[in-house]
């Protein structure tokens, strides 16, 4: 596996403007998955870090996310849990202060003017939408919280919100492609699945696993009407997105995140 080049310590914040990735199957309705540029943040994260834990100044991120929700529902209050890499999904009816956030990897809404926000280095963000109902949902999408049914809890919060698996719609975001996520036997086995697309052959004892696949199959298989995967890969855009694995290979002290965010309009 080939590693980007570079450094992006000395990069200061991007000068561009804030990109908001849209997906087509989600046009009805407010949302973005957002990469790093057009924050006000500096050094390893510079750009639009929108983590609280990335050894950033609070004033920072608190302006990326004003910026972020500014792009996508301007006005609207932003909801956000505290992620753990679980199965958890909470229904939101109003933000939570910082320190009362749940634990849980996923929300669900049908409160009008209120985003929910997942934020994200490598794993899928993953945004649903059933408009007809006027439900919402989003969820953090790694490995561990796909395979332990995140996004199978958020559509179930979803449906106790009005919400039809058969209308729903579901985007997987920007996150680490096949190309660029090395795993071993060990973890192959976790899954249990025998010869299967979602592992390409790598190194001896390595395979590349298809997370972006991976969160698609299982959205399809609980029913969800329709499912884009939006490809693009966060471990590979170095200008553009924000790594774990990218700076965890080039034994950097922290990494950014980006924010994806999706709401119903007031």
């Amino acid at each position: 596996m080939a590693e980007p080049g570079g450094s992006d310590a000395d990069l200061g914040a991007p000068r561009e403007g804030v990109e908001v990735v849209r997906a087509d199957a989600l046009a009805a309705v407010p949302h973005g998955f957002l990469g790093r540029r057009g924050g006000v943040s500096g050094g390893p994260v510079a750009g639009l870090n929108a983590g609280l834990g990335a050894d950033d100044a609070p004033d920072n991120v608190a302006e990326n996310r004003r910026r972020a929700v500014a792009a996508v529902l301007p006005g609207a209050a932003l909801a956000t849990v505290y992620q753990v890499h679980s199965a958890e999904a909470v229904p939101v009816r109003s933000p939570w202060a910082e320190a009362d956030r749940p634990r849980a990897d996923a929300m669900a809404t049908d409160v009008p003017g209120l985003l929910l926000g997942i934020v994200t280095a490598d794993c899928a963000p993953v945004l649903f939408a059933d408009p007809e109902a006027g439900v919402v949902g989003a969820a953090h999408a790694g490995w561990r919280g796909a395979h332990g049914g995140v996004l199978e809890a958020t559509l179930a919060a979803m449906e106790r919100l009005g919400a039809r698996a058969n209308r729903t719609v579901a985007a997987i975001g920007p996150a680490i492609a096949q190309p660029s996520y090395e795993v071993d036997d060990r973890f192959r086995a976790a899954f249990g699945l025998a010869d299967d697309a979602l592992f390409a052959p790598g190194r001896p004892g390595h395979w590349h696993f298809d997370l972006p696949g991976y969160a698609a199959r299982r959205l399809r298989e609980a029913g969800i009407g329709t499912v884009q995967d939006i490809a693009l890969d966060t471990y590979a855009e170095t200008h553009r997105f924000y790594s774990y694995r990218r700076a965890t290979h080039r034994g950097e002290a922290t990494y950014g995140r980006q924010i994806s965010l999706i709401g119903l309009p007031l």
